[in-house]
C-alpha cells in the first residue's frame, strides 16, 4: 500500500513553519490519521 504521507503539501508546509497554526493543524491530525499510522509502520518496517 502506498501512504502519501511522505509527499504530502500539508506535512510540508507545517514542516517549514513549525510554530504555525498549520504546524500544530498538523501535530494533532498525525494522532487521529490512519494514513499517517501506516506511514509510520512503513518507515519503521524500513
Amino acid at each position: 500500500m502506498e501512504v502519501k504521507c511522505e509527499n504530502c503539501a500539508f506535512r510540508r508546509k507545517a514542516e517549514k513553519n513549525p510554530k504555525s497554526f498549520k504546524a500544530r493543524l498538523w501535530r494533532w491530525h498525525t494522532k487521529i490519521c490512519p494514513g499517517w499510522k501506516a506511514y509510520q509502520k512503513q518507515l519503521a518496517q524500513k
